[in-house]
């Protein structure tokens, strides 16, 4: 539980804002008090996602599955704002600390726990499942251990069975590691889905671990596809029902009521002691808004950067309810460097679930180069792509900055067994340029990058540009996880998917460059120095340490028109160990 920003509201509709609880990729989840004096959990979409009708329908959904599934494991909802923005839900607060929060504050649960807690979640699931929804997105961060009993809470992705998916094709909904292989490789959402993902909520509770393995999103899947679950040390019987609750075939997998005859609980969860103190580990909470934390010398940003309809939801705090979830110009430098370049190629290779942009490596020339003042940035993904060509594209209104549009599925894999920092992307480039070359590498050497300052340098050769003619381009750098923006570093609670594109540079005309720059050297940015957000049009945020996000980064080039119009023309990336 954390205390208002001065961005925060101080009221939404007629309850009075006291703290912020968490954030996810659809908005800010803040503790309310209603007029009357009850304490309410109030989920407010993000303004900038509000166009997006998929959000909007996705939400409409959350209100209208959390009116209609009313029982003693879940939260009921108390009020909701339909009809224009800001849009929000307001539900009963319920105190106590999310399943995943408790476990890493005081490691695995002993087996009799377990059993407990097993049987008290496959109930609340049959209830849930009586009214003909199924949630969806089961998972530790989304099981408060409350002093009544676990809550489920975070039905932003939940069904009815006659509701169709709001899923993009390709793009399973649900948490790597709790999301069945039907789900993953089909889209088949029923019932079952919800018994796997129970499963593997047990398993974490029971060994404290992810119960598929930690790392990028696409590995992790591909075990819970294709690998036996971690139950390293998990007592016999409770491992045999854990098994079988996700087993590989939804067929397989028994039903909630066996689940609970096989649990053979005697007692009440909320009677056993270890419970019923994990259920007090919650904060004293504010009967009035605490003293607001000042923000930075910037302009007014939303609580978290835009991203589109389909995020992963991410943790919060340990306490409480938990949501589903421009630095100054650098200074002019001249220097010589030689090294490997890289022409985009437009190739698609059939890797894993997606296809990656073949990069070629060229040598390259030597010489002077001035480095570019950096500017405004921020993510970004096309809205509507460039349609002209490199050597078609006619003089264009500089654009100042690049903005987020939708969800990134750009994502850049490192080759397990390179020694020279290959790897590939999981998207093929959305335009093709047979001119463009660039390198990435450390900021001192021509190693590859992995730690500290990068050096990214993009040029364009044998192009010959017309008088007049402008090709800009910005570079994103991209972190591997979800990046909270109050610590910048991935948030508390799991390693998110990253659907933001990261941190961008100040469009650069390199059709001018082409011409100013004899030496044909380049451009030369130094991440993090050159790349930081922008949202609505102003500064958001500065670009972080690679360092706060070990694992494989995203490197994007990007054709820029305008600051909501661009299209990737080359993928890269790098590893931080």
């Amino acid at each position: 539980m954390d205390a208002l920003k001065d961005r925060d509201p101080a009221h939404i509709g007629a309850h009075t804002l006291l703290a912020r609880l968490g954030a996810g990729g659809m908005g800010q989840v803040y503790l309310g008090r209603s007029p009357g004096g009850r304490l309410v959990a109030i989920k407010v979409i993000r303004e900038e996602i509000t166009d997006h009708p998929e959000a909007l329908a996705r939400f409409r959904r959350e209100v209208e599955t959390v009116w209609a599934v009313r029982s003693a494991y879940t939260a009921n909802l108390i009020d909701a704002s339909l009809d224009s923005a800001p849009y929000w839900l307001a539900t009963e607060y319920v105190a106590g600390p999310t399943l995943s929060g408790a476990v890493g504050e005081r490691g695995a649960l002993p087996a009799e726990t377990c059993r407990g807690l097993f049987a008290a979640l496959a109930e609340g699931l049959a209830a849930v499942h009586a009214h003909g929804v199924t949630h969806r997105d089961l998972k530790p961060q989304n099981v408060i251990l409350a002093a009544q009993g676990p809550q489920l809470i975070d039905f932003g992705i939940a069904r009815g069975a006659g509701q169709t998916a709001l899923t993009e094709a390709g793009f399973a909904p649900g948490t790597p590691g709790f999301t069945a292989p039907e789900v993953l490789l089909r889209n088949e959402v029923g019932p079952a889905a919800d018994v796997f993902a129970l499963g593997a909520t047990l398993a974490y509770a029971a060994t404290g671990r992810p119960p598929f393995g930690m790392g990028e999103p696409a590995g992790v899947s591909y075990r819970a596809v294709h690998e036996p679950i971690d139950l390293g040390g998990v007592e016999p019987e409770l491992a045999a029902l854990i098994e079988l609750c996700v087993a590989k075939d939804p067929a397989a997998r028994p039903g909630l009521h066996e689940v609970i005859a096989r649990c053979g609980v005697r007692t009440a969860l909320v009677e056993d002691p270890l419970y019923a103190g994990l259920a007090r580990l919650v904060e004293t909470v504010p009967q009035t808004p605490a003293p607001r934390q000042a923000g930075a010398a910037m302009a007014t940003p939303p609580a978290h950067p835009p991203l589109g309809a389909h995020e992963l939801p991410t943790a919060g705090s340990v306490y409480g309810y938990t949501p589903t979830q421009v630095s100054r110009p650098a200074q002019v430098a001249r220097r010589r460097r030689s090294g490997p370049w890289m022409v985009a190629g437009a190739v698609g290779l059939a890797i894993g679930v997606g296809a990656a942009t073949a990069l070629v490596l060229l040598p390259g020339n030597g010489g002077s180069q001035e480095k570019e003042a950096s500017g405004a940035a921020t993510p970004g993904v096309t809205s509507t792509p460039p349609t002209t060509s490199a050597r078609d594209q006619t003089k264009v209104k500089a654009p100042a900055y690049v903005e987020q549009t939708n969800p990134s599925r750009d994502f850049w894999t490192a080759d397990e067994n390179s020694q020279y920092g290959e790897g590939a992307c999981q998207l093929p480039a959305e335009e093709r340029n047979e001119y463009f070359q660039f390198s990435v590498a450390a900021a001192d050497s021509e190693a590859p990058y992995t730690s500290g300052k990068g050096r990214i340098t993009l040029r364009l050769k044998y192009a010959a540009p017309k008088a007049g003619e402008s090709y800009y381009v910005s570079v994103a750098v991209k972190p591997p996880h979800e990046i909270d923006p109050d610590t910048g570093k991935p948030y508390e609670g799991g390693l998110q998917q990253n659907l933001d594109l990261g941190y961008t540079s100040k469009p650069i005309d390199l059709y001018e460059r082409y011409r100013t720059d004899p030496d044909n050297t380049g451009v030369e940015l130094t991440y993090p120095d050159d790349f930081q957000k922008i949202v609505n049009g102003k500064r958001y945020d500065n670009a972080i340490p690679v360092e706060n996000d070990p694992g494989d980064w995203t490197v994007l080039f990007l054709h820029t028109t305008g600051p909501k119009q661009y299209a990737s023309i080359a993928c890269h990336g790098f590893t931080v160990k």
